[in-house]
């Protein structure tokens, strides 16, 4: 008698923890070191609240909005992708800030793009959920997340005292682009 067993994770779920899994470790590449950043550009701890902030401010705004509009389109992984370009781009746009009210609207454009594509992930991965699996599947989202901080803290401190800083957030950038273009060139129903 054989005996079968089930998949743990189906393929959409795959793709997407993978995919998101490359933005959470360019986001994790940044943050432990980050306030380091902001002093080599001549602000303080102070500042790096401040852009905190700034960041927190603009995700928390526009993510209602990008909510909304998620349960209204045909497909939300465009969204996803769209949020993660923005992402990505905001990280780029740290190479050129030299001074706080630069950083504070680079800040603003990462907590946009993290806000545009976080209520899209969230319905994308939760329809293609297992069902009586919801438990179980959002547990490895959450042990991704995790795993992803502890290689992207370790990566992005190696790259940043080996290369610098706009290496780091050329690397982080490209992580987010990689993602970007994978959602995007999916065949149509895949996610």
């Amino acid at each position: 008698m054989l005996v079968q067993h089930k998949k743990i994770l189906n393929k959409p779920i795959k793709i997407l923890l993978a995919t998101n899994g490359l933005i959470l470790m360019a986001a994790a590449m940044i943050g432990p070191i980050y306030a380091l950043f902001i002093e080599e550009i001549g602000g303080s701890l102070l500042d790096a609240s401040y852009a905190g902030a700034a960041f927190a401010l603009v995700a928390g705004i526009t993510v209602l909005v990008s909510g909304s509009y998620t349960d209204k389109v045909k497909h939300p992984e465009r969204i996803v992708a769209l949020g993660y370009i923005i992402f990505g781009s905001g990280f780029f746009l740290l190479t050129f800030v030299q001074s706080i009210w630069m950083l504070l609207l680079v800040q603003g454009i990462i907590g946009f793009g993290e806000a545009i594509y976080s209520p899209s992930y969230d319905a994308v991965y939760s329809k293609h959920l297992t069902k009586n699996e919801a438990g179980r599947q959002w547990g490895f989202w959450e042990s991704m997340s995790y795993f992803t901080a502890v290689v992207g803290a370790l990566l992005g401190g190696y790259i940043a005292s080996t290369f610098g800083f706009d290496a780091l957030f050329i690397v982080a950038s490209l992580f987010c682009l990689a993602s970007a273009i994978y959602v995007l060139v999916l065949p149509k129903d895949t996610l």
